[in-house]
Formats: C-alpha cells, structure tokens, sequence
C-alpha cells in the first residue's frame, strides 16, 4: 500500500533512522525510480550489526556508497529501508568492492538507471578527515527492474576517467535529463600561473553517446558554443557557488530551472538558491535560503567547533507548490578514527537532516 510517487505531498517528510545495520552516511542523493519508490544514495556509512546503538564508538565504516528505497504511505507515511551489502559478513560499499567509489546525482534514460561515480583514493599525507584525493569518474549502469531487490541489481560500469580533464575535480555534482542529453554542472578548479579560478561549470553528453567515453563529454564556453575539449581561457563559470553537490531541478509552476546548494564558505552555514531560465543561465544573484545552521552556530546545543556542513541539495520528488524540501549534512573535522571524537559519539551528526522551506 504505497502513495504513488506522484502524488507524494510534503507531509510525508523523509527521515533517516538508525536501521538494518545503518547508522549514518552523507551525501543523500534521491531519485524516483518509479510510481511508488525512491532511491536514496549516501557516501561512506557507519555501519553495525548491533541494535539500538546510542554512539559510533567501534563501529565500522563502509568507504564507498550506500542506498536505500523509501515510499510512502497512503495515510502519508514515509517509510524507508536501507540495503546494506555483505561479503564474508563484513559491510562493503553497494558498488566497486574493490574501489572506494563514491555517489553523485543518479539519472534514468529508457527505464535504465545510471549512477555517476567519483573514484576515490587514500591521501595519507594530507591531513583527516580530507585525506583522499579524487582520481576518476565511473558511472554505474543499470537496467531497472522494479521486482528486484537493489542487492540483485546487475551493475556494468562505464569508465569516463579519460573523457574528464583533471581541472574537473567532481563531474556530476547534479545531473540534468533534458531532450538529447544529460547535462552537469562539474566542479571546476583551474591554476597556472597564479592565476585560479574554482566554480561550477555546464558540461553536456548526447544520450546516444552515454556508453563510450573518449569525446562525449561536452563543455559549455562563455560565447554559448560547445566544445569537446575543456579550455581554460574560454569555458564559462555558470555557477559561481563552487561545490562538489547541488541540486538543479525545474520547477513547473515557476517556469524556473532552481539550483540549491551549501555555502562554501563559513562551514557551510547557509543553505543557497539561484534561479534561471535556462541551464546554461544567466543565474540570478545567490539568495539565502536558510540561515544559521545550528550545526554551526556557536549558540546551538548542536554546535562543535568542529563541525562543517555541506551537500546542501533539493528533493524534488517531494517539492509542494511553493515548498521545498531540502536535505544537507553535517561532518566533523576531528578524525573519525578517533574513539572518542564528537562524530562518534554524537548520532545527530553525519546524516541528512531534513528541512521544509518556502521560497
């Protein structure tokens, strides 16, 4: 008995608890999968066999990607269960078993499912928790059958590691399905001779040209042209909000493309909206959207000096007319391998939280 996904109303509230062995992850990418169900996606996830845990003290973390499918119900109830994967009754990430791989925004084209992937390595040398370093772009290919489970899932992978130049630090922070092509809006970090210029770019690729790698990839440059190769002097900053996730999506009542995003800055206190016409822009000025995350804010019960907040982002499967709902999520920069850090004693910490906002 689940409410068509159509009709999902904002009463019915996502929500993240502690269950099947979840305990926590960031990112919370959503898509609708079909009339009645909704995939979630997180990063790397506290996981644990145990029940009803009160901390994070010794539990496991799965480096990688995590998922979940929620519906709701008729009477508006949002339920979720989450699908953690085993092998040799260890969790491991839902993709790449032997690769840390993590979650971007998931698209669907002809009933076939794609998952952008950032492939990620080690970086011991840098300080925690931003010791990784991003070293490709994978996407996830499958196609959907809603009578199996998300574990039964058969996964190709498509590599794009060497269609995106290494000024493109994370490809599909969103990702747009407009007529022939699927647009991005990578993060874009470019230096040479102390000239730098860091922002979120307009990349496109024809559909026809998903499954190859090598020149699908399209960049938009500030004249309007397309071009297969990414040049510095001529690629056009579309968004200057300079983040790793967001959320692009048409709202119909408006006739407005919405991007929502966390600040960069100010550990992530602001969660920030622009508007447009068209994907390509012009954006308008940046508008805060909510202020103060108390996660942040030295007077919250929540704050720790620690703590920054990011992945700011809408679900628009859940969007009311002049409602939105929004999901950000906020980390600690103490070690997570720290038994007593805050983020492993602390369960509020390191999940989606959810809000209702007006516009």
């Amino acid at each position: 008995a689940a409410r068509p996904a159509d009709f999902f109303s904002s009463r019915c509230l996502p929500s993240f608890p502690d269950q099947d062995g979840w305990y926590g992850g960031d990112g919370a990418y959503s898509i609708k999968l079909d009339k009645e169900r909704i995939l979630w996606l997180f990063g790397d996830t506290f996981a644990a066999n145990d029940v009803s845990r009160k901390d994070r003290i010794g539990m496991d973390v799965v480096l990688g990607t995590t998922l979940a499918i929620s519906t709701c119900s008729d009477n508006a109830e949002f339920r979720i269960k989450y699908y953690l994967k085993k092998k040799n009754s260890e969790f491991i990430s839902s993709f790449g078993e032997d690769e840390w791989l993590w979650p971007q925004d998931p698209f669907m084209v002809n009933k076939i499912l794609y998952i952008p992937l950032l492939v990620v390595a080690a970086a011991p040398e840098e300080k925690a928790p931003f010791n990784f370093k991003i070293t490709g772009h994978k996407m996830a290919q499958i196609e959907y059958d809603p009578s199996t489970e998300p574990n039964e899932w058969s996964i190709k992978y498509i590599d794009l590691t060497s269609a995106v130049p290494k000024s493109i630090i994370a490809l599909a922070t969103t990702s747009v399905v407009l007529q022939d092509y699927v647009y991005f809006y990578p993060l874009y970090s470019y230096e040479k001779a102390k000239v730098s210029t860091t922002g979120n770019i307009l990349a496109r690729v024809q559909i026809s040209k998903l499954n190859s790698s090598a020149g699908a990839v399209e960049y938009l440059n500030n004249d309007g042209s397309w071009d297969k190769e990414l040049k510095p002097r001529f690629v056009k900053i579309v968004l200057d909000a300079g983040v790793s996730e967001l959320s692009v999506r048409y709202h119909d009542d408006d006739k407005k493309w919405l991007a929502i995003y966390s600040s960069a800055g100010n550990k992530g206190r602001e969660l920030i909206y622009q508007s447009a016409d068209a994907l390509e822009g012009p954006w308008s000025a940046a508008v805060v959207l909510i202020a103060g995350i108390p996660e942040v804010d030295p007077l919250s019960p929540l704050y720790d000096k620690n703590n920054f907040c990011y992945a700011g982002k809408e679900h628009i499967e859940f969007a009311g007319r002049r409602d939105l709902i929004v999901t950000y999520v906020c980390n600690s920069a103490e070690d997570f391998q720290n038994k007593t850090s805050f983020i492993r004693k602390n369960l509020f910490l390191y999940r989606p939280v959810v809000r209702k906002v007006s516009y």
